[in-house]
């Protein structure tokens, strides 16, 4: 018989359990002592053509300002062409190669190249892909990002803070196709 002291701990046992279960159902970044691999993915409730709009062409509504140079989501542009530029405009002329494009498949894949934000500044290489896999009411999107060379410190750190970046912008698209806004409170 439980009394209610042992329900208490039998219902905060099963809601560790739970929490548990949850948080190995993500995914996690692979890292090495040389790099690490992001993996990602979202069911988005739109067709594939309106995914990859948004994605290739309205980056600049639905992308984190917080992760800009700028601040302001709005200087980024994707160039969608082999050789082209997911690039940010800085005030004075300036500006950011984030990453470049090496495979287009529109309303399929893009791949770009390169190392985002933070890991510029290390001897780093970077492989980012958006594959959309369209179904009847919504769009497979899988998110991946493998990145090695060489960073002070290692990986250990980094991975996950890049994993949690990317899983905010893939959400904010997901939020942004389908609801026009990028976050609920906008």
């Amino acid at each position: 018989m439980f009394d209610a002291a042992n329900m208490r701990l039998h219902l905060l046992g099963t809601l560790a359990l739970l929490m548990l279960a949850a948080a190995s159902a993500q995914s996690a970044p692979q890292i090495t002592p040389t790099g690490f691999l992001v993996k990602l993915e979202s069911n988005i409730n739109a067709p594939g053509a309106k995914v990859y709009e948004a994605l290739i062409g309205q980056i600049g509504l639905w992308w984190n300002p917080e992760h800009t140079y700028s601040h302001d989501a709005k200087n980024l542009s994707i160039d969608p062409r082999p050789g082209g530029c997911f690039c940010e405009k800085l005030p004075n002329g300036g500006g950011v190669e984030h990453l470049h494009v090496v495979y287009i498949a529109p309303n399929q894949t893009v791949r770009l190249s390169g190392a985002l934000g933070p890991l510029q500044a290390s001897g780093l290489a970077g492989s980012m892909t958006w594959k959309l896999t369209p179904a009847a009411e919504n769009t497979r999107v899988e998110l991946s990002y493998s990145v090695g060379g060489f960073i002070q410190g290692g990986f250990e750190k980094i991975a996950p803070a890049v994993e949690s970046m990317l899983n905010e912008q893939l959400n904010r698209l997901k939020l942004f196709v389908e609801t026009g806004k990028p976050t609920r409170g906008e």
